[in-house]
C-alpha cells in the first residue's frame, strides 16, 4: 500500500488538510440531525402531520446503521480518496432530492439515502489516522472527532437559524452545496490511499463483510472497547434526548430556539477532544480512558442537581461531553493501533456498536422520562456511565493477566501503564 503524504515539514499530516477533514466529518454528520427541530414545519407543509414526519428520524437512523455496516469496510478494499469523494458527492445529490421533495415519501427515501452515504465521515476518520505520523495520531484523531461532535451538537442550532431565513428547504439546499464543495476539496487535496485488506489478496465484498464481523472474534480489545463505547454513547444520548423535555417544562420553560442554543454548552466539552488525543500520544491513553469513565459517572451528580440549577446543569453537560470525548478518543487510539491494514473494518465494527448503544440510550431515555421524570433519567444515565468504568476495569485486568502481569487498574488512574495495548 502506497501513501502519498501531503507536504509537512514535521513529517505528519498538514494542518490545512487536517482542518479540511475535520470540517468534512462534522458537515456529513450534521446532515442527519437537521430535520429534527423542523419536523412540525415539514409535516405541515407536506401535509403528512408531525407524527409521520417523525419517521424521518427513524429513516436517518436506519440509513446510517446500514452505511456503517455495508459501506465503511470498503475503505480497506478500494482506493480511499475515491471512496470518500464518491460518498460525499452522493450525499450532496440526495440532499438536493430532499430540498426539492414534492411529498413525504420522497423526503423519507432521500433522508434514508442521505444517512446511508453520510458515513463518508467514518471513512475520513481512519483515513486521517493512517496519514498521521504515529507520534501524532492521538491529536489527529481527536481533532477530526472534534469536528464530528461539533457537527452533531450544533446541527439543530444551525438548522433552526437557516429555516428562519428561508424555510426548511433552505437547510437542505445549503447543506447540499457544502457537501458538493467538500467532495471537490477532498478530491483535490486528499492523497491517494489504496485499500489493503491485509488478507493476502483482494477479497470479495462479501468476504470483506465477513472479515468485519470476525474482528469481534479475533480482537478482544475490540470487544471491550465496543462495549465501553456503546455504554458511553448510550449515556450521552440519554442526556441529549431527555434534556429537551427538562428545559421545555418547569422550572425552565424554554422555547425551542433557546433549547437549540443549549447545544453550544456541549460544544465546549467536544473541543477538549484534542487534549485527550495529545495525552494519548504521550502514552497516557489508559489514564484518559479511566479518567473519562469516572468523570462520565460523576457528571450525573451535577446533572441531577441541574433539575433546579442552570449552573449545575451546564457543568454537568460540559463534564459529560468532555468525558464521552475522552472515552471515545482513547478507544479509537487503542483500536487503530491493532491492525493498520484493517482500520476501516475495525472502525465499522466499533462505530456500529456505538450507534446501537446510542439508539438504545435514546429509546430508554424517552421511556424513563415518561415514567420517572428527570430523577429516573439521571439514575439511568449514571448506571450506564458506571458500566463503562466496570468494563474498563475488567479490560485492564484481562489484558494484564494475558500479558502475565499483576493487575494494575488502580495505578492506571494515576500513572502511565501502557502506550496503546
Amino acid at each position: 500500500m502506497t501513501v502519498m503524504r501531503p507536504h509537512n515539514t514535521d513529517g505528519g499530516l498538514s494542518r490545512g488538510l487536517l482542518l479540511l477533514m475535520s470540517v468534512a466529518t462534522g458537515l456529513a454528520v450534521a446532515g442527519n440531525y437537521f430535520a429534527q427541530p423542523l419536523l412540525d414545519l415539514i409535516g405541515r407543509e407536506l401535509g403528512i402531520g408531525s407524527s409521520r414526519a417523525a419517521l424521518l428520524v427513524t429513516a436517518a437512523q436506519i440509513g446510517y446503521a446500514l452505511g456503517l455496516v455495508l459501506l465503511v469496510p470498503l475503505g480497506d478494499l478500494v482506493e480511499r480518496r475515491r471512496l470518500a469523494m464518491s460518498l460525499y458527492g452522493a450525499t450532496a445529490v440526495f440532499l438536493l432530492v430532499s430540498a426539492t421533495a414534492p411529498n413525504g415519501m420522497v423526503l423519507l427515501v432521500s433522508t434514508a439515502l442521505t444517512a446511508l452515504t453520510s458515513v463518508g465521515a467514518q471513512v475520513v476518520v481512519p483515513f486521517a489516522a493512517t496519514l498521521a505520523a504515529p507520534a501524532e495520531r492521538g491529536r489527529v484523531v481527536g481533532t477530526v472527532m472534534t469536528g464530528l461532535m461539533l457537527g452533531l451538537l450544533l446541527a439543530r442550532t444551525a438548522s433552526g437559524a437557516l429555516s428562519e431565513l428561508g424555510g426548511w428547504r433552505t437547510v437542505y439546499w445549503v447543506t447540499a452545496i457544502l457537501m458538493a464543495l467538500m467532495a471537490v476539496l477532498l478530491r483535490a487535496f486528499l492523497p491517494r490511499l489504496g485499500g489493503d485488506s491485509g488478507d493476502g489478496g483482494r477479497p470479495s465484498y462479501v468476504g470483506l463483510l465477513r472479515s468485519t464481523a470476525a474482528m469481534f472474534r479475533y480482537e478482544p480489545l475490540l470487544r471491550w472497547r465496543a462495549g465501553i463505547g456503546a455504554l458511553s454513547l448510550a449515556s450521552f444520548s440519554v442526556l441529549w434526548t431527555a434534556l429537551t423535555f427538562l428545559l421545555a417544562g418547569a422550572p425552565y420553560g424554554w422555547s425551542e430556539s433557546a433549547i437549540g442554543l443549549f447545544g453550544l454548552a456541549g460544544a465546549v466539552g467536544a473541543l477538549t477532544a484534542t487534549v485527550a488525543g495529545r495525552l494519548a500520544d504521550r502514552g497516557y491513553v489508559q489514564i484518559v480512558s479511566g479518567a473519562g469513565t469516572v468523570l462520565l459517572a460523576a457528571s450525573w451528580l451535577a446533572l441531577a442537581a441541574g433539575a433546579h440549577s442552570l449552573i449545575l446543569l451546564l457543568v454537568g453537560v460540559i463534564v459529560l461531553d468532555l468525558a464521552h470525548q475522552a472515552v471515545l478518543n482513547s478507544s479509537q487510539n487503542v483500536l487503530y493501533a491493532l491492525r493498520p491494514e484493517a482500520r476501516n473494518r475495525i472502525n465499522s465494527a466499533f462505530m456500529t456498536s456505538l450507534f446501537v448503544g446510542g439508539a438504545v440510550g435514546s429509546a430508554l431515555a424517552s421511556a424513563v422520562w415518561a415514567n420517572s421524570g428527570w430523577t429516573g433519567v439521571c439514575v439511568l444515565g449514571a448506571t450506564l456511565s458506571a458500566g463503562t468504568l466496570v468494563l474498563w476495569l475488567l479490560e485492564r485486568i484481562t489484558v494484564d493477566r494475558a500479558a502475565g502481569k499483576p493487575p494494575k487498574v488502580v495505578g492506571d488512574l494515576v500513572r502511565t501503564t501502557t502506550k496503546g495495548e
